[in-house]
C-alpha cells in the first residue's frame, strides 16, 4: 500500500510563485504614484511561473515594453528549475519522492540513460551515500567559486562507496540558451557501473512523502533520542556544576552556564543529529527533508544562545560601568544589546524563510523600492531613532538622573531606541518619544556639583541696630564654621524692612554628592542659625498685626460726655507687635456691648469703614 501526497507538487507551485508574492507584497507598501508601475511589475513574476509549471515557451503578448521584456525572461527560464546547485538537487529529490523518474532523467547529463541513471542514483543514495544540506548547496547561478575546482563544476555530495566516490554537477548551456546544472557524465557511468539493486516497496508498506514510513520512524526516533539525550546532558553538567560552586545562585558564572546551557544543548544535539543521520542506509528522500527543516532547529539555538551571550556581557558591563560611575556607557550599552538583538532575529527570520524556499534577495531588492515609501510612512519612527542617537552622543541626560523635561519632573529609568521612560514622584512612568525628547528643555539636577543655599531669615521688629547686625554676623560665622559650604562666596546680609519682620538674606553652596545629602546638610545649617539667634535674644518674626481702637465722643454743653454714644471706630496698624486681644476704652469700662460687637470684624490694614 502506497501513500502518495500532492505535498510536493504544491511545494513546487509554491516555490514557482514566490516572486509574485514577494512582488505583490511589495506593491501593497508602495505609494499611489508608484502603484501602477509595480503592480505591472508584479504580473511579470505569475507569467514566469505559469510558463514554469505548464513547460510553456511560447511568449505572452503584452502592449508595454515591460510587458515585452517579462516575456523574453519566461523563454530563457529553466522549466526543471536547474538554474542554481540548490534549485537543482531540490527538484531532483522531489522528483524521486514522486516516482518520476522519467522526468528526473532531465537533471542528467547523459540524459539517454537518464531514467535508469536516476533509479541507480536513489539506490546508491539509499544505501548511505549523502548530498549537502540545504543550507549548504549554493544559491547562486554560478556556484561556488572559490572550491579550486572548474568553474562549470560543483561537488554536491557522495556515493556512500569506500572511495567517497564524489557526485559532481556540470554546468551547461540548454536548448533554449540557458545555462543549467546537471548531474555529471562521469558520475552518470560511475553509478552506472556500481549497478545497485532497485528496489520497490513491498507490498503492505506504507510510503509518506516519497519514503517508507519505517525510515520516517529511524529518523524521527534518532532525533528524539539525541535531543533527549543532550537534555539530560545538560542537566547533569548543571547539577554537578551547582554542587561543586560555592554559592551557586549568586555565582554570575552558574548563572550564565544555567543560561546558556539550554540553546547550547539545543544547538549541539542538532549539530550531531545532522552528522549521524547523514551517513544511514535510510531514504534519501527522508533524509534531505529532515536535514533541511532540522537547520531551522540550529538557526534558532544558535539565535537564542547568542541573545543570552549578549544579555550576560551587557549586565557584566553595566554593572562595572555603574559601579564606577560611568553611567553614559549605561545607555550606549542598552541600545547596543538591543540592536544586536534585533539583527539576530532578522538574521535568523532571513534563514527560516530562505529553508522554506522563499526568496529573500528578491523581497529584500524589493525593500529598496519600497523604503521611500516606507520612509514617508515612518517619518516619527525614523525620528525617534535618530532623536535616540542624538540623546546618546550628547548626552543631556542618562540613565538615573534626575530630571526635568518640559514639565516631567522624575528620575530616567531606561533610554531605548524609540522612547525615554522617566520615573515621576508620584511613582508614574511617562514614556516620551526620543524625537519630542530632543527638541525639549532639559533641566538635568543630576549634573549638579553645588547645591544652592539661599534662605531669607526674618527677625523681629524692635531688636534694635546693634542685634540685627548681631544676628547678621551670628550667621555669617555659622556659614563660616561649617565644612560643607563652599568657599568663596558664602554671605549674609540685611537686605529689607519686611512687612513683619527685618529681613536677613543668605547666599551660599553646600558641597554635596546628591539632593538627598543635601537637604540633610540644609537642615543642619537651618538648626545651627536657630540655636545661635535664639542665644543671641534675637527673636524670629513671624507675621503680626496690633489694631488699635480710638474712642471718640460728642460731648454736651455741659461738659458730660462720659454718656455720649461712640463713634465709629477707626484702626492703625502697629509694626513688629505680636497679635493683641481687643480692648475697649478704658473711660468706657466696658459697658458698652454694641460698641464691641460694631468693632470685632475691624482687624485689618487701613482704615475702619
Amino acid at each position: 500500500m502506497v501513500w502518495k501526497t500532492p505535498l510536493n507538487r504544491s511545494a513546487r507551485v509554491f516555490a514557482g510563485l514566490r516572486p509574485a508574492l514577494v512582488a505583490a507584497l511589495t506593491a501593497s507598501v508602495l505609494a499611489a504614484p508608484l502603484g501602477a508601475s509595480l503592480a505591472q511589475a508584479a504580473t511579470s513574476p505569475l507569467q514566469s511561473v505559469e510558463a514554469a509549471v505548464t513547460g510553456e515557451t511560447s511568449a505572452s503578448s503584452t502592449p508595454s515594453a515591460s510587458g515585452t521584456a517579462a516575456t523574453a525572461t519566461t523563454q530563457a527560464a529553466d522549466p526543471y528549475g536547474r538554474e542554481t546547485p540548490r534549485s537543482m538537487i531540490s527538484a531532483l529529490i522531489e522528483r524521486l519522492a514522486d516516482g518520476d523518474y522519467k522526468e528526473a532523467g532531465n537533471y542528467f547529463e547523459d540524459s539517454a540513460n537518464g531514467t535508469e541513471r536516476a533509479e541507480q542514483l536513489e539506490a546508491v543514495l539509499n544505501k548511505g551515500g549523502s548530498l549537502n544540506t540545504f543550507a549548504t548547496l549554493s544559491d547562486s547561478p554560478e556556484g561556488v567559486l572559490d572550491d579550486d575546482l572548474p568553474a562549470s563544476q560543483e561537488y554536491v555530495g557522495n556515493l556512500g562507496d569506500k572511495g567517497k566516490t564524489p557526485i559532481m554537477l556540470t554546468r551547461s548551456k540548454a536548448a533554449g540558451g540557458t545555462m543549467i546544472w546537471r548531474i555529471s557524465r562521469q558520475t552518470s557511468d560511475i553509478v552506472g557501473r556500481m549497478n545497485p539493486k532497485t528496489t520497490t516497496l513491498e507490498d503492505g508498506g506504507v510510503e509518506v512523502a516519497g519514503a517508507s514510513l519505517k525510515d520516517w520512524g529511524i529518523l524521527l526516533g534518532l532525533a528524539a533520542a539525541v535531543f533527549l539525550g543532550f537534555q539530560l546532558l545538560s542537566g547533569l553538567v548543571l547539577l554537578v556544576a551547582r554542587r561543586l560552586t560555592r554559592g551557586s545562585e549568586t555565582s554570575a558564572a552558574f548563572s550564565f552556564a544555567k543560561a546558556a546551557m539550554p540553546p547550547l544543548s539545543l544547538f549541539l544535539a542538532t549539530a550531531v543529529f545532522q552528522i549521524w543521520a547523514d551517513s544511514l542506509p535510510v531514504s534519501i528522500v527522508a533524509r534531505q527533508w529532515m536535514l533541511k527543516y532540522i537547520g531551522i532547529f540550529a538557526a534558532i539555538a544558535l539565535t537564542w544562545f547568542l541573545m543570552r551571550l549578549i544579555d550576560a556581557i551587557s549586565h557584566v558591563v553595566i554593572w562595572r560601568m555603574e559601579t564606577r560611575g560611568q553611567r553614559q556607557v549605561v545607555s550606549v550599552v542598552s541600545l547596543l544589546r538591543r540592536a544586536a538583538k534585533i539583527l539576530l532575529a532578522f538574521g535568523v527570520l532571513v534563514a527560516i524563510l530562505d529553508t522554506f524556499g522563499i526568496d529573500v534577495t528578491t523581497g529584500v531588492a524589493a525593500l529598496g523600492i519600497g523604503g521611500i515609501a516606507l520612509a514617508l510612512g515612518a517619518q516619527k519612527t525614523v525620528e525617534n531613532l535618530v532623536g535616540s542617537i542624538s540623546l546618546i552622543a550628547d548626552k543631556p541626560v542618562q540613565i538615573g538622573d534626575f530630571c526635568k523635561i518640559g514639565d516631567v519632573l522624575g528620575t530616567v529609568e531606561d533610554i531605548g531606541i524609540r522612547s525615554t521612560r522617566i520615573r515621576t514622584l508620584q511613582r508614574t512612568v511617562v514614556t516620551i518619544p526620543n524625537g519630542d525628547l530632543s527638541t525639549q528643555k532639559i533641566e538635568n539636577y543630576a549634573r549638579r556639583d553645588r547645591f544652592l543655599f539661599n534662605p531669607t531669615i526674618g527677625v523681629e521688629y524692635g531688636i534694635g541696630s546693634a542685634k540685627l547686625l548681631e544676628a547678621v554676623e551670628t550667621i555669617e560665622s555659622v556659614l563660616e564654621n561649617h565644612d560643607r559650604i563652599a568657599r568663596p562666596g558664602y554671605r549674609a546680609r540685611f537686605v529689607a524692612f519686611g512687612a513683619s519682620s527685618l529681613d536677613i538674606a543668605i547666599f551660599a553652596y553646600i558641597e554635596a554628592a546628591d539632593y538627598d545629602e543635601s537637604l540633610v546638610i540644609q537642615q543642619d545649617l537651618l538648626l545651627l542659625i536657630f540655636a545661635r539667634l535664639e542665644r543671641a535674644g534675637v527673636g524670629i518674626a513671624f507675621p503680626t498685626r496690633t489694631l488699635h481702637l480710638v474712642r471718640e465722643g460728642s460731648g454736651e454743653e455741659d461738659g458730660a460726655g462720659s454718656d455720649a454714644p461712640l463713634a465709629a471706630p477707626r484702626s492703625r496698624r502697629a509694626i513688629s507687635r505680636p497679635a493683641q486681644p481687643i480692648l475697649d476704652d478704658p473711660e468706657d469700662g466696658g459697658e458698652d456691648e454694641d460698641a464691641e460687637a460694631e468693632t470685632s470684624g475691624t482687624v485689618g490694614p487701613g482704615p475702619a469703614a
